[in-house]
């Protein structure tokens, strides 16, 4: 049984089922719908409401990634460039004293003031996704941050940090739902590229429009299959169940 859908990557669960001789489930994305929230977490869509449809751009990079000083620099200097609105959640390691202020030079938060949003640790993920205003999503590309982004019909600006991600960004890529940042040629990200996917994702009408098309499609038909999905498991589990009494 793995987390993923037909929809999303139906030709590769088909060809491992071949290869290995195995039946491989998709039970569905497995994504929670946005929910009510607390006061402090609905300030921040109160503000995404403010702005116009699919032009803020939301970054994260999930709860075990944290990103370098470098890192954090070169993001900002892509937003400086691009000019999107955005929501970025910034995290630290436990344990470490540095905080947003630290992170970002004051000259960045005065230049950014109207158009941008950092907050620090969390922030109501799913609830951000599914606003209309939202139009892309800035991800390391874990399995779980993409099937949420594609749950929603939110197109992906691809930045892979380790492991599976690198072949997720592909995957991703082929099925039209996502833009890879471009690493220079020591392979680390700089503000040039990092503003040149945001601009055909959020800032590009034609672009933009024809990845948030292809998201809403692939969304429709992951919701579509859901329910099928989680049937189709419990009559294999239950299968299972019989023949081994």
């Amino acid at each position: 049984m793995l987390k993923t859908s037909k929809a999303l990557e139906g030709k590769h669960i088909d060809y491992v089922t071949n290869v290995c001789k195995k039946v491989i489930l998709p039970v569905g994305p497995l994504v929670s719908e946005a929910s009510q929230i607390d006061e402090d977490s609905s300030e921040i869509l109160k503000w995404l409401s403010t702005k116009n449809k699919y032009s803020t751009l939301y970054i994260s990079f999930g709860s075990e990634y944290f990103l370098s000083k470098e890192e954090i620099k070169e993001i900002a200097k892509g937003l400086e460039l691009c000019g999107v609105n955005f929501i970025w959640v910034i995290r630290f390691p436990i344990g470490e004293t540095v905080n947003i202020e630290e992170a970002l030079p004051r000259i960045f938060f005065e230049r950014v003031k109207e158009r941008g949003n950092i907050l620090e640790g969390w922030a109501p993920q799913a609830n951000i996704l599914a606003h209309e205003s939202t139009g892309g999503f800035m991800s390391h590309c874990g399995w779980s941050s993409i099937n949420e982004s594609v749950y929603f019909g939110v197109p992906i600006i691809g930045m892979p940090m380790r492991g599976d991600q690198f072949i997720n960004v592909k995957m991703l890529g082929e099925t039209g739902v996502c833009v890879e940042v471009v690493r220079n040629e020591n392979e680390v990200f700089n503000g040039e590229e990092i503003a040149k996917a945001m601009n055909k994702v959020i800032a590009e009408n034609f672009n933009g429009e024809k990845f948030r098309r292809r998201a809403r499609e692939l969304s429709e038909e992951m919701k579509i299959e859901e329910e099928q999905a989680i049937d189709e498991t419990a009559e294999q589990l239950w299968r299972l169940c019989l023949n081994n009494k």
